[in-house]
């Protein structure tokens, strides 16, 4: 038997084809499985390109034979054989390398392999945190190798484009100093620095704004961002950015510039042409008529108000609500009335998980009961209200009438959340395709009544629209901003605004934000002394990369498309991080952990 010592692959598995009929080719990869047919012994190879069937024929040779009888899944092997067709019958149409085989002329085992704890395959019943830990078997799989493969062209693509542009890639600090406002911020303590910390960028907000007042004009960098908040399906203590920014543009500048990156990308990396330009919501629209600020626009099913129908009904829930200048919205569920009451009290506790108070419901039935009404507020509407809301919601037999009465935040995102589910329930949402919508015109400031202050929509740097700029003390919450979200298929996959260039109007910015000129300069000094030393107008956005690769795969968490994502719990089952450490590396610090009560 030839040994293979000093062998040169030749090529990938997946990439041998009739092309190569004939010819000798030399592989490596996994044993993804091993069958023995009458003698003939039978290897899938694989590797990141996919699967390759190998043959050792005991006639041919019977040394080569035995070693392939032996192998098992997951051993690391190099061969060298001559590539032939399938026999009539065996093609495997779903693989590229389904037309051929490769008759092994030589083989050498490299890595024998334990039994691993989930079978190597692209569906597994595993469980996420058996394949966390094991996260080099899981990275085996060919789903989650693609994936990575495409996160690899999205990059290559965004860096093409950009630099294609005149953009310059910056890296920025991942040291720096800690701004809470808005999540909160990873800390690290500094040994040279005793009782002071850094912090881990939660954006490079900052310094890519430094880099505009530097006169780089325009600045780009993939970058790894920090966030310490609960986890979700969509969100990682660490995630990936792309961040931009951009000197001397116009909100319409940048978000002409931005979408035709995202078409590059898309065409690049998938192949598939995205329509320019991008339609434009405003915010208000976007959350009158969908009711989240990042609208799923690829089914109807929107909202209706019907504030001004109900204010003066005997329904005393809807009428208290429309004099207290809350909102009384609705949503028609077509054909859904034979929902059962399960159903209602599910979608009931959909709404509550949202602030929502209760849900209101009415079955359009065939009968003529309560004027078709099946609902236990159908005797509190004269005909005419009854009528009016029919028409209102182009309601028929058959339909379902929900209703979210509350203050306008809460009803709206209610109703946007249960639209969502019902889109889902009802098969309303394409499964192929991409929608994008720009979310435009965003008021400045949300008030929060808890804290009773207001806090910035997007970030506090946010320039306000010049015809709103007088209303900063007197009317923070009629102000509206230069900023703009890009959502796609109902998630935000970016948003970024026009800057304030003014160190005045920063300040000003601050006072609105209950942020004072003692606690503005010990957060933000640096910036204010940059900006006065002459800044261009300037502008720009960060796109979530995970959350777009994670849209393009329709993986169900961005946890599918990174390749060491930590749990919902937040700790990586692979290195067991986070960990403690020794009391040595605590004392020069000069940190002492203190153990939580109970």
């Amino acid at each position: 038997m030839e040994k293979i010592d000093n062998f040169e692959r030749s090529c990938y598995g997946g990439e041998v084809t009739k092309e190569l009929l004939g010819k000798e080719v030399t592989l490596f990869g996994w044993v993804q499985r091993r069958r023995d047919h009458g003698g003939l012994v039978f290897i899938d190879l694989r590797d990141r390109s996919g699967v390759v069937q190998l043959v050792f024929n005991p006639e041919d040779n019977e040394a080569l034979h035995k070693v392939a009888h032996d192998l098992r899944n997951e051993f690391v092997i190099g061969i060298t054989g001559v590539v032939s067709e399938r026999p009539e019958g065996t093609v495997n149409t779903e693989l590229n390398s389904g037309e051929i085989e490769v008759n092994a002329t030589a083989i050498k085992v490299l890595s024998k392999s334990a039994v691993p704890p989930f079978l190597i395959e692209d569906e597994t019943d595993a469980g996420e945190d058996l394949r966390l830990k094991h996260r080099y078997l899981d990275l085996r799989r060919a789903p989650l190798q693609r994936n990575l493969i495409l996160r690899h062209k999205v990059c290559q693509s965004t860096r093409e484009f950009l630099t294609g542009g005149g953009y310059i890639e910056v890296e920025t600090p991942v040291l720096t100093k800690s701004t809470p406002e808005g999540a909160r911020d990873f800390l690290v303590p500094s040994r040279l620095n005793s009782g002071h910390f850094f912090a881990l960028p939660q954006s490079p907000q900052l310094f890519k704004q430094i880099l505009m007042i530097s006169g780089l004009d325009r600045y780009f960098q993939i970058v790894k961002c920090f966030r310490d908040e609960d986890l979700r399906a969509d969100r990682q203590p660490e995630f990936t950015q792309i961040d931009i920014e951009m000197s001397f543009v116009t909100p319409e500048k940048v978000i002409g510039e931005m979408e035709r990156l995202m078409a590059s990308i898309f065409k690049e990396a998938m192949g598939v042409e995205i329509t320019l330009p991008i339609k434009q919501l405003s915010y208000a629209e976007a959350v009158s008529r969908f009711g989240l600020d990042a609208p799923d626009t690829r089914f109807a099913l929107e909202l209706q108000d019907m504030t001004n129908i109900v204010k003066d009904t005997g329904f005393k829930v809807f009428a208290d609500i429309a004099k207290k200048g809350g909102l009384v919205k609705a949503l028609n569920a077509k054909g859904c009335a034979t929902f059962s009451r399960k159903d209602i009290d599910g979608l009931t506790e959909l709404g509550a998980t949202y602030g929502g108070k209760g849900l209101a419901w009415v079955k359009m039935t065939w009968e003529d009961k309560d004027g078709g009404w099946q609902s236990p507020i159908a005797k509190f509407f004269t005909d005419e209200e009854k009528k009016a809301i029919e028409k209102e919601l182009d309601a028929e037999a058959g339909d379902l009438l929900l209703f979210s009465a509350d203050k306008a935040s809460v009803a709206n995102t209610v109703l946007g959340r249960i639209r969502l589910e019902l889109g889902k329930r009802l098969k309303l949402i394409p499964e192929e395709g991409f929608s994008f919508v720009w979310i435009v015109d965003w008021p400045m400031f949300e008030y929060d009544e808890t804290d009773k202050r207001f806090y910035a929509m997007h970030h506090p740097f946010t320039a306000p629209r010049t015809e709103d700029i007088d209303n900063l003390e007197k009317d923070p919450g009629s102000v509206h901003t230069n900023a703009y979200d890009l959502v796609l298929n109902g998630e935000e996959i970016g948003g970024g605004s026009v800057r304030i260039h003014d160190p005045e109007l920063q300040k000003r910015v601050f006072r609105a934000l209950g942020i004072d000129e003692e606690e503005a300069r010990a957060k933000f000094g640096f910036l204010l002394d940059a900006l006065s030393f002459g800044t261009p107008p300037h502008g720009g956005i960060a796109f979530g990369l995970d959350r777009i690769l994670a849209i393009m795969t329709k993986s169900e968490s961005i946890r599918d498309v990174i390749a060491f994502p930590k749990t919902q719990k937040a700790v990586c089952p692979l290195s067991e991080a986070p960990s403690g450490v020794d009391n040595s590396q605590m004392e020069e610090l000069f940190l002492r952990v203190i153990k939580k009560p109970g």
